[in-house]
């Protein structure tokens, strides 16, 4: 198959250790048994280019991210936003009387026939470029409906179901990063985000709501690590301290707390906690945007390797600065905890765009043909 175009997934993302703006591009590909397009999926499978469909599915192949959507989530009428005319597979509403588990409408539009498919959570392969170059190979997050292999007739070889590139909710356009409000305070310029909670582990740390509002949460790539004002950072420390005991209590290894290194204050012997290529596995620090987006950061950005054998919870608390006072951010969001994210800041929007990098994307330079 002959490339023959390359495919704007998502303009203006900034690079975290650049600062430079860099699109996201898919080779776009024709096959010419169909005359068919198709983008690499991984695996070395591909997905047929559907620019009126609605949804992204596939076959599933091993590997995929398990996840179910129940129905009462908006994911799920999203994908059921948009029936096809003639397809009477059962949708959300029959399933709720199943396991409450989300099903959504798969569509071949080639042979027009259609299947119900749960939803699920999968990658595809895309890049990022100079203009003249590629830069370093992505793997886009993207929701997508699990379909039958008998879905797949007449479709290109190789491939494993449709990319659909629809003005719809869960097209894949809509899911190359997910947004939140931008918000800039007139005593100050920074750009902020409204933060709702905080969780560690899906277990929500004791800050009152009025003190994450006081000041707000600002980013800056000026500070090396993420500081807190004293009325969030202290409930902060105490509940991921809480978190990692509770781990050991779960089967995990007992991770033995050490001297504090400065600036940080929580140290544990980093022999004792169990890591990855993402990182520790320490309890996950979750905040909970406005408009319902989380942003996670597991211990590649919350642990920091200090001095051999000791790893720091890499959050600090700020200085000079009194619980409550309105005139300083309650948190701001240093560099280290931006790193392996892409970000996107659209001010014509008012909204940042954020997406966590694979821990196994390498760097370096990639030909747009790979699709592995």
């Amino acid at each position: 198959m002959a490339l023959v175009a390359l495919l704007v997934l998502a303009v203006s993302l900034a690079w975290p250790a650049s600062s430079q703006s860099l699109p996201v591009l898919v080779p776009v590909t024709k096959d010419p048994a169909t005359s068919l397009y198709t983008l690499p999926f991984h695996y070395g499978a591909n997905l047929v280019v559907d620019i009126a469909g609605p949804l992204v599915w596939s076959t599933c192949q091993p590997g995929r991210l398990p996840a179910k959507f129940p129905c009462t989530l908006p994911t799920c009428r999203l994908a059921n936003a948009y029936p096809v005319p003639g397809c009477h597979e059962p949708g959300c509403e029959q399933d709720r009387r199943k396991d409450g588990t989300c099903t959504a409408y798969t569509y071949n539009p080639v042979t027009g026939v259609c299947a119900s498919g749960s939803l699920d959570r999968t990658r595809i392969v895309a890049n990022t470029t100079d203009g003249s170059n590629p830069v370093s190979q992505v793997n886009v997050r993207a929701v997508a409906a699990c379909a039958p292999e008998t879905l797949l007739a007449s479709l290109p070889r190789g491939s494993t179901g449709v990319a659909g590139l629809a003005g719809s909710g869960l097209a894949l356009p809509a899911q190359s990063l997910e947004y939140t409000p931008l918000v800039q305070r007139n005593e100050n310029p920074a750009y902020s985000v409204l933060v709702k909670s905080i969780a560690m582990d899906n277990t929500r740390v004791s800050v009152p709501d009025s003190a994450l509002a006081t000041g707000g949460v600002v980013l800056s790539t000026m500070v090396p690590y993420t500081t807190l004002r004293r009325d969030v950072y202290r409930p902060f420390v105490d509940a991921f301290a809480k978190a990692v005991v509770a781990q050991s209590r779960h089967g995990w290894p007992v991770a033995r707390a050490v001297k504090p290194v400065a600036p940080f204050e929580l140290c544990y012997d980093s022999g004792t906690l169990v890591s990855g290529r993402g990182g520790y596995f320490v309890p996950g620090v979750t905040l909970t945007l406005d408009g319902g987006k989380n942003w996670t950061m597991f211990g590649g950005g919350s642990m920091l390797n200090v001095e051999p054998g000791t790893a720091c919870l890499a959050f600090v608390e700020m200085k000079g600065v009194k619980a409550g006072d309105g005139r300083a951010p309650a948190v701001l969001i240093g560099g280290f905890q931006m790193e392996n994210f892409l970000l996107e800041f659209d001010m014509e929007k008012k909204q940042l765009g954020f997406f966590r990098l694979p821990f196994y994307a390498p760097c370096g330079q990639f030909n747009f043909t790979r699709s592995a």
